[in-house]
């Protein structure tokens, strides 16, 4: 029998830990084969690829992301030959299985819940006795009717076998993300999470665990993202990972889900002491800082204590943070989540992700979605539309704040001036982001691309148009975060330079012409110069701003050097004066009151 397991992943770069515990699992009895796709893919692609590879037997794993993707395939497949057996599985049918069934006449078994026992013990009946009645945790057809069998137990995680070792993932373990799991379950009842339906948490042997990950970072992979739906809940196994992974990391990069409240202090200061920088990432979900909201969804969450341990990672400066919001939940109104976006960008996380509520089938929240007047979508993802105190009017409004965050804050294009615009140029973070949000939309500007100078031009544009006060200053730290993200030196900044090509030219061959400035990191030949650097002139004392955060109205030229060769960033603020004096220059016209700012980025 020729098996496949397949999944549409929703990027290239992710990968399918579900179908690894099914082949692992299989084996030695059976040889599955993996076959992973894109949501992007044509499906005419995906099912012309499955059909080659001659099954008789297609297992799909099936999400939120990849349902509607994953049916159009399904659909074609038993169109062209109706003899393969197809099987889903995963979180999207393992609840309202009996709806599923009666929607999709092509698909012949549905696998509810963990999927590793029950798909292997279906193979054996699909060669045996096809006594489908005695396979626990199944959904089937018999005489044209859907018959639920009752649900398997749990096996017990010492029976499975490892997911991560098979030869042919190895050539793309540099390239791909690896989802890897210490623990299945959720001590939480968050109601409109998956996890609040099983109970309790088990754990893999941590020693099988130190293994399959050493074997990962010594065969090249470069991202590990544990799926735990709580990593330090049990704070002395999530302590000896974290030293394992300090220990034998190799460069590789590990993210984690925590839940922030129950991190104990000592154990961030050990992160914060013995941690080696970036190999770390942590996503905590905060979702809403509303009291009242967190009780009705079952969250218990105590927010000094969430503040307080993503204080003492972001002081660290070892781990990176990425902290999750839902609109949308109960009784949190437009005005309410405004307090709850400020509440944790004021905790000024590295990624702040925006989310909108998904009525998941099986949550509670789903189940009792009338009693607050929830109005969402018949399909995957089933994202909310509407509720008793959120009109679709302020979801729309929300979702321009969530483009505005992504392209201006999560993708750190501009954090000196986003940061200098939230806190002084706006009443609040959510503010800038929703005017700005409205604005673009205003301007259509949503409905076609942009490169990144578009970007720029068009927060000025608004911010012209809003009538800031300061703007030469905004100017000058947009210009800053402009050159300090480019990787080779830009043929032109993204607006009209304060210096003309001629005062440009003249200012780089005066340092071109002095090969040992006062405290310039590097000794740079006349061509170099030319090649590799920028100068422009700012309103206002850069040095002073990033030393002090206050604004000193002193003209300095910021002198902006490539260094591609060795990769290296530094920052130098020299005074003008000195640069004059190097020079053999007369002081400046204004009286001394220039500076001169050197700044190497790779």
């Amino acid at each position: 029998m020729n098996v496949v397991v397949s999944t549409l992943n929703a990027k290239y770069i992710h990968t399918c830990l579900a179908l690894r515990y099914l082949k692992a699992f299989a084996k030695p009895d059976y040889t599955v084969e993996i076959a992973e796709y894109t949501i992007k893919d044509p499906a005419m692609n995906i099912v012309t690829d499955l059909f080659e590879k001659k099954p008789d037997v297609i297992g799909f794993s099936c999400y939120i992301w990849n349902i509607e993707e994953t049916i159009q395939v399904v659909s074609m497949l038993k169109k062209i030959d109706p003899a393969i057996t197809i099987v889903l599985g995963g979180p999207e049918v393992s609840y309202d299985t009996d709806y599923w069934m009666k929607r999709l006449p092509e698909v012949d078994f549905i696998v509810m819940g963990e999927g590793e026992e029950t798909f292997k013990h279906l193979l054996e009946e699909l060669t045996g006795e096809q006594k489908y009645h005695m396979v626990f945790g199944t959904a089937y057809r018999k005489n044209g009717r859907v018959r639920m069998n009752p649900p398997r137990p749990k096996v017990p995680l010492e029976d499975l076998p490892s997911p991560y070792r098979f030869d042919e993932d190895k050539k793309a373990l540099s390239k791909r993300i690896t989802y890897f799991e210490t623990s299945r379950g959720c001590p939480f009842s968050c109601q409109f999470c998956l996890s609040s339906i099983e109970n309790g948490v088990r754990y893999f042997d941590i020693e099988e665990v130190k293994k399959d990950l050493l074997y990962l970072i010594e065969n090249g992979a470069k991202m590990v993202k544990f799926v735990d739906r709580t990593f330090n809940i049990q704070r002395e196994y999530a302590k000896e990972i974290f030293q394992f992974l300090i220990d034998n990391h190799q460069g590789c990069q590990f993210q984690f889900e925590i839940t922030a409240d129950i991190m104990p202090p000592e154990l961030l200061t050990f992160l914060n002491e013995n941690a080696p920088p970036g190999i770390f990432r942590f996503e905590i979900g905060v979702q809403s800082t509303n009291d009242a909201t967190n009780k009705l969804v079952k969250r218990h969450q105590n927010l000094k204590k969430l503040e307080r341990t993503v204080t003492m990672v972001k002081e660290g400066g070892k781990i990176e943070q990425h902290l999750d919001l839902i609109a949308g939940l109960p009784e949190e109104d437009y005005d309410r989540f405004k307090q709850t976006f400020n509440d944790v960008f004021a905790m000024g996380p590295e990624e702040l992700q925006l989310g909108f509520l998904k009525m998941l089938r099986g949550t509670g929240l789903r189940i009792r979605s009338e009693d607050h007047g929830y109005v969402y979508m018949n399909n995957a993802p089933y994202e909310m539309l509407s509720n008793d105190v959120l009109s679709f009017a302020d979801i729309a409004r929300i979702k321009r704040v969530e483009d505005i965050l992504e392209k201006y804050w999560n993708d750190h294009r501009m954090d000196h001036t986003i940061e200098f615009l939230v806190n002084q140029s706006f009443p609040s973070a959510f503010d800038f982001f929703q005017e700005f949000g409205d604005y673009w939309h205003q301007k259509g500007w949503g409905r076609i691309g942009h490169q990144l100078e578009d970007l720029f031009l068009r927060l000025e544009e608004f911010l012209k148009h809003h009538g800031v006060k300061n703007l030469s200053v905004i100017k000058g730290l947009m210009t800053y975060d402009y050159f300090l993200h480019q990787k080779h030196k830009p043929r032109k900044s993204w607006g009209t330079p304060e210096l003309t090509k001629e005062e440009q030219t003249v200012l780089m061959n005066l340092f071109a012409e002095q090969p040992e400035l006062p405290h310039l990191p590097v000794s740079l030949k006349k061509q170099d110069w030319h090649k590799h650097t920028v100068t422009e002139l700012l309103p206002f004392s850069l040095h002073a701003y990033l030393e002090t955060g206050r604004i000193v109205n002193k003209e300095e030229i910021l002198l902006v050097h490539y260094d591609v060769k060795n990769q290296k960033q530094t920052a130098r603020f020299i005074p003008f004066e000195i640069i004059l004096e190097k020079l053999g220059l007369p002081p400046s016209p204004n009286g001394g009151n220039r500076s001169f700012s050197y700044t190497l980025i790779h």
